[in-house]
């Protein structure tokens, strides 16, 4: 995907680094813009996590938030700063696509309930199936309606914010994905992970996944490739720019 100068860049809101294991492979804003097909001076990196402040949303296509490992439980203060931001943008109508953290975040910041999954850890790839509203969605229409996504985390949306509509779920995880207003998303799942990227993490999580009973081989075993979450990313820059 080709980036011209006319063309204003999009904005990722760091809000988290991968485990130390997996940082050779580049930060979350890395994988993120790779997999969105943005050139390097298409995208824009904010560390919020470590207190860069917030831009103005004014020249930007559209803003993308990273996953972390923090909880948006915890209301940390940059964390707090980030869901006023989103909450100011998404209103104005700004196109914001949030992953994991983000997602959860975005869920917060339109007066959803976010906590701890009471299924527990969902861990590497997993099938999701899409809501009947999904055909309508700019970014899931047309897409299989059971799909596989790559999924580390904790806590979930527990209740989308109203007026939110779910485009994914499933048993584990009843919004898996969201749309709030026209242009703002969410998605639990990672679509910027490549099964590198899932297996190092099962990797990473192997004791936590062994002291609840899971085998790290056998979720390793299960990884495999999740080509139509990377569509969900590559559509939402193409709207983005419409």
């Amino acid at each position: 995907m080709t980036h011209r100068a006319d063309m204003p860049p999009f904005l990722i809101l760091s809000t988290g680094h991968p485990t130390a294991s997996m940082r050779r492979h580049g930060s979350f804003a890395h994988w993120i813009r790779v997999a969105a097909g943005l050139d390097r001076d298409a995208a824009v990196v904010i560390d919020v996590e470590h207190g860069e402040p917030l831009p103005e949303r004014a020249g930007f296509a559209g803003a993308l938030v990273t996953g972390s490992a923090a909880m948006v439980t915890e209301h940390l203060d940059w964390s707090e700063r980030c869901a006023a931001w989103l909450r100011a943008a998404g209103q104005a109508g700004l196109p914001l696509l949030g992953i994991c953290y983000g997602h959860q975040l975005l869920a917060y910041a339109f007066a959803g309930e976010v906590g701890y999954n009471p299924n527990g850890r969902e861990m590497g790839t997993v099938d999701i199936d899409l809501t009947a509203a999904a055909a309508a969605d700019p970014l899931f229409a047309g897409l299989p309606l059971r799909m596989p996504v790559q999924s580390t985390h904790l806590q979930s949306v527990l209740r989308p914010p109203p007026d939110a509509v779910v485009l994914a779920g499933n048993a584990h995880d009843a919004c898996h994905a969201m749309r709030w207003g026209r242009s703002a998303w969410g998605v639990q799942f990672h679509p910027e992970f490549s099964t590198v990227h899932m297996r190092g993490y099962i990797r990473a999580r192997a004791e936590a996944l062994a002291q609840e009973g899971r085998s790290a081989s056998a979720l390793l075993d299960a990884v495999t490739a999740a080509p139509a979450a990377r569509r969900v990313l590559r559509r939402f820059v193409r709207h983005a720019r419409r």
